[in-house]
């Protein structure tokens, strides 16, 4: 009945279910737009039908994603009230910017894509969903510019017991947005092709219109492969940002408790909470290659990591939840490789024309489809479990950022309430995917003016 948990599961949990249609979303729009790009310039029918049946895929992903969204905003004020009193002059404006621009942009021209079918010229509808493209990420951006304030607060300064904005430019270049969104970028790319990967996979073995799904499945392979190369980029170039300005996060994610010069990147780490190993395969230097970009540099381990926060912050236990991010950081490691794998052999198939001919491959994409969503969401327990104990780094910690008028009773009925109808709305979610997913998007599909 604490109600500090609670609001702390509760966050967690509306927040990481939010977080399975967000990359779908961003990636799945670009998906679609290349696709109508492609009708347009080329006037095959085809690339129209793909349009049209991968749209609605989007439409049903946008609309639950929506919905899970505005929960998270309401418990800001209401179960985060300190933290919102704090933040709220830096926090609000990114926020109110993406709601009034990006948003209402993204909304907007969803609907005049929706019902612009044979209302408005090809190119003036083709331009409607690039601008849902160009809005869905600028949201993104948005998001994470307040987001990165947590990770890396700047352009700030303390006035009467609150972070006051003193430079709105500095919250726009912060350097951890420009790696974090980029990876973000990247992983809803995968996630997209991912799921155009496995569903095409999924009707190829049927032979539910070859031609459709063959050139379903070559646009998600591309797009699988440029987004599995640069998500595993763009990630090694967050990972040296967070060993700069969070090193306690990383030494939580090797499960590092002294610092070593030159670090091993563990493997496979197993011990208990306070530091003591009984079995580990480590690889020696590695860790510093990936820290620092050379096999020599010194990799800071939680012990002296502990002692120099407890100097700089005052007595208190800063290091994060250690199992969880040790776990988190190599199921999003693991699963990303994994992708890359998987998405290079299927460019292989593609080259060579044998992706109808490679019945096991195709039989295994429809589970892979699980993997980016393993990786978003191990990702994103990693990036706020990591930061812990603090809710905005360095400035306040997570316990003083809970609400001190809301009572346990009511945050774990809410908790509840939420659970129980996040659940209907995935079990809806699922049906809609499984219905419209495995139609014929030729045999099935209703006239044009009714989409």
């Amino acid at each position: 009945m604490d109600a500090l948990v609670l609001a702390r599961l509760q966050f967690a949990f509306t927040t990481i279910y939010h977080f399975f249609f967000v990359p779908l979303t961003l990636g799945l729009s670009i998906l679609v737009a290349i696709m109508e790009t492609l009708y347009v310039r080329t006037g095959n029918e085809t690339y129209k039908q793909m349009t049209k049946f991968w749209g609605k895929l989007f439409l049903i992903n946008f609309a639950v994603g929506v919905v899970t969204g505005i929960v998270q905003e309401f418990q800001f004020g209401m179960n985060w009230s300190q933290y919102s009193r704090f933040v709220g002059d830096i926090f609000g404006a990114p926020l109110a910017v993406e709601a009034l621009l990006a948003f209402f942009l993204e909304s907007t021209f969803i609907a005049v894509w929706f019902f612009g079918w044979d209302k408005l010229s090809k190119r003036v509808h083709l331009t409607s969903i690039w601008l849902v493209v160009i809005a869905s990420n600028l949201s993104a951006l948005w998001i994470l510019i307040a987001n990165s304030f947590m990770q890396q607060p700047v352009g700030y300064a303390v006035r009467n017991g609150r972070a006051e904005m003193t430079d709105f430019v500095a919250l726009l270049t912060n350097p951890n947005v420009w790696v974090q969104w980029p990876h973000v970028f990247f992983a809803g790319l995968i996630t997209a092709a991912f799921f155009v990967l496995g569903v095409s996979a999924w009707h190829l073995r049927r032979k539910t219109n070859p031609d459709f799904f063959t050139r379903s499945f070559k646009i998600g392979t591309v797009a699988a492969v440029i987004g599995a190369v640069f998500v595993i980029f763009v990630g090694h170039a967050q990972a040296q940002h967070m060993v700069r300005t969070q090193p306690m996060k990383m030494a939580a994610a090797e499960a590092l408790y002294d610092s070593e010069q030159p670090a091993s990147f563990s493997l496979l780490t197993i011990g208990d909470l306070q530091g003591k190993e009984v079995f580990a395969i480590r690889i020696p230097g590695i860790l510093s290659l990936l820290s620092c970009n050379n096999f020599d540099c010194e990799v800071k381990g939680i012990n002296d990591l502990q002692a120099e926060y407890t100097q700089q912050y005052g007595p208190d236990d800063y290091a994060p939840p250690l199992a969880w991010n040790y776990w988190s950081f190599r199921a999003m490691v693991g699963a990303g490789f994994l992708m890359a794998l998987l998405a290079f052999l299927a460019l292989y198939l593609v080259l060579r024309n044998k992706v109808e001919l490679s019945g096991r491959f195709l039989r295994i994409l429809p589970f892979a489809m699980l993997l980016p969503y393993l990786a978003n969401t191990s990702g994103w327990l990693l990036t706020e479990l990591g930061r812990q104990p603090w809710i905005v780094f360095g400035l306040m910690k997570t316990v003083d950022g809970v609400s001190n008028t809301v009572g346990g009773l009511a945050v774990l009925f809410s908790l509840v309430l939420f659970t129980a109808l996040y659940g209907a709305l995935m079990g809806v979610a699922i049906y809609l995917f499984n219905r419209f997913g495995k139609s014929d998007p030729v045999k099935d599909a209703q006239p044009v003016g009714l989409y």
